[in-house]
């Protein structure tokens, strides 16, 4: 497998008050903040918004994932772990060294998702159909397997996440297919095991896997014109896309909007300036 379980949540993320939204049954202004705070690289801020969330919603398991995801792109970024041509570039991305990871911030990383773990397998078995529940469950796993394919090397550990992610996708999807964050679990596992060779894409099938590059581009162009949370890492999806696509100019739109919108993030800006 190339490009693993990589970048379900990967976008981390900018700190301006944004009116409350309603996301997968849930109505959360606090985490549509912190998520913008994770947009623009604040994490420390990030932690903040999403502990106080989680000392007044106890029983919301979102904040708990969102809080491990501070954590493991707070991580990234210091580790310098996400650069576009990284992802861009299949042999780039397979000779990628493997990081050794702070075990203090691994520690909070796992503390958080078995934390959220917890909360919505009880509440889930309560109603099967807790589309909060099953939301925080698509994240959760997208991370493990960003963890898994970006610090651990393990790219078919990675591949069970992304499966894993996927399918609680499309779960929830099933229920409320307006929950247009879900959709970029279903692109991203399309998109990047599709833009493998054919053999693999045989292989990866035979696995349960979908490879449908095509449908994995609509998916995240759903999320990017229309989700809340992850629209922003949606369209750096694309953005990435339109590099391998050979489509500068499509690239820098997406990247140049994202400068914008949050301009202390600067693996927007540093990206951008090395498109040609």
């Amino acid at each position: 497998m190339k490009l693993g379980a990589i970048l379900l949540t990967m976008a981390v993320v900018g700190a301006t008050a944004a009116p409350a939204v309603a996301i997968c049954g849930a109505s959360s202004q606090d985490i549509e903040i912190g998520y913008r705070q994770m947009y623009n690289l604040d994490f420390a801020t990030a932690h903040k918004t999403f502990a106080t969330y989680e000392n007044a919603h106890p029983d919301d398991p979102l904040a708990h994932v969102s809080n491990a995801a501070a954590y493991l792109f707070g991580e990234f970024d210091r580790m310098h772990v996400l650069e576009i041509e990284l992802f861009a570039d299949n042999s780039h991305f397979e000779k990628r060294e493997k990081v050794a990871p702070d075990p203090a911030t691994r520690d909070a990383f796992e503390h958080e998702l078995a934390v959220a773990d917890g909360i919505s397998m009880r509440r889930l078995a309560k109603s099967a159909n807790d589309a909060e529940a099953l939301f925080a469950q698509i994240l959760a796993n997208g991370l493990r397997g960003d963890y898994e394919a970006l610090i651990e090397k393990k790219n078919l550990a990675s591949l069970t996440y992304m499966k894993a992610s996927r399918g609680k996708a499309e779960q929830l999807l099933s229920l409320d297919p307006h929950c247009y964050d879900a959709y970029l679990a279903v692109g991203v596992e399309n998109y990047l095991l599709g833009i493998n060779p054919a053999p693999v894409r045989w292989v990866l099938r035979m696995t349960g896997a979908q490879t449908d590059k095509a449908d994995g581009i609509q998916k995240l162009q759903l999320t990017a014109e229309k989700g809340d949370y992850l629209a922003p890492f949606a369209r750096l999806l694309l953005a990435v896309a339109a590099v391998r696509e050979k489509d500068p100019v499509r690239a820098k739109e997406l990247l140049s909007g994202l400068a914008q919108e949050f301009p202390q993030n600067h693996l927007y800006a540093a990206q951008l300036a090395r498109i040609h």
